[in-house]
């Protein structure tokens, strides 16, 4: 149910007639894993708190440090040497304090990720490797719940929701792991593809088509294009077998 202060706080999204109240409700019971605190995470996270997704738990390992600063916009001047996770909650709680917000600092391994996503109904790929999306896009097909996929490079940005048993998972779209690296990026890129992710799991949240299933968003901030492109299962997928 929503309370008083829900109806004025989200008044602007409930007028929107295919959100209304049900979509408002249904975004209050979700719980929502984002796993990492970095560029993407900030974005995703401050959207989703201030459209009052009603649990939303934040796993990261690493601590802030001056090299985040460009992007990762939760964290702040004062926060260098804290764990993100401690940095995203204290900011987060301050923006919406009738949310469930929880941080775990713990590195995701396959050996924890169940755990981890335990009681989730979604989860959003905010990470900087594809080594640990391999271990959450195996987890969320076991587990069968939505993954809400985000990455970026320079000035370019992907995104695509992943429905297990109904699109491709994300190892159909990319079989191997790229070599890792540290990522050249622009600021604002991953600003814009974390709202893309936000904004994914809000629609699928209060039942708004269409979402980004069975597509590949690419936006290019420097020429100011975007593409979707069609993207299939493949059969021979190491993790999903096309299924």
């Amino acid at each position: 149910m929503l309370s008083d202060k829900d109806l004025t706080r989200y008044d602007r999204q409930i007028k929107i007639e295919a959100f209304g109240k049900k979509g408002q409700e249904n975004l209050k019971k979700a719980h929502i894993v984002i796993a990492g605190a970095g560029g993407l995470g900030s974005s995703v996270a401050l959207y989703l708190t201030a459209a009052g997704a009603g649990h939303i738990t934040i796993i990261d390992h690493e601590n802030v440090e001056l090299s985040n600063l460009n992007r990762q916009i939760l964290h702040w001047e004062k926060d260098i040497g804290k764990s993100k996770v401690d940095s995203a909650v204290e900011k987060l709680t301050q923006l919406n304090s009738d949310i469930e917000i929880l941080g775990i600092k713990e590195k995701i391994t396959e050996g924890n990720v169940l755990s981890l996503l335990k009681g989730a109904d979604g989860v959003v790929d905010c990470l900087d490797n594809f080594k640990t999306r391999f271990i959450l896009n195996d987890a969320i097909l076991k587990l069968r719940i939505p993954f809400f996929h985000g990455a970026c490079y320079e000035f370019e940005g992907r995104a695509t929701t992943i429905i297990p048993g109904r699109t491709p998972c994300l190892r159909c779209i990319i079989p191997r792991s790229p070599p890792e690296k540290k990522v050249p990026i622009m600021g604002t890129t991953p600003g814009t593809i974390g709202t893309i992710q936000a904004t994914e799991v809000i629609k699928f949240f209060s039942g708004i088509d269409p979402l980004l299933t069975g597509k590949l968003l690419v936006y290019d901030s420097r020429y100011f294009t975007y593409e979707l492109i069609r993207i299939e299962k493949n059969p021979e997928c190491p993790s999903c077998g096309g299924q």
